[in-house]
């Protein structure tokens, strides 16, 4: 029975540790939600624009 006890316990435990969690207003929410978005979209934008500049720097060299 140790081991269910100590389980037991560490439930507990979790449950006391979440209610000091202070969570994000809806309004910091959705702000950080979009800074997210906004760097997600200006990487993906460079990744394939460097995708596309190796493709044909190597194009142009295969080809030379």
């Amino acid at each position: 029975m140790c081991g269910v006890n100590r389980v037991s316990k560490f439930v507990k435990e979790s449950f006391e540790e979440l209610k000091k969690v202070q969570f994000p207003t809806k309004k910091e929410a959705l702000r950080l939600t979009g800074y997210v978005i906004g760097i997600s979209l200006v990487t993906g934008v460079l990744v394939t624009l460097l995708d596309y500049l190796f493709k044909e720097f190597l194009t142009f060299i295969i080809t030379k």
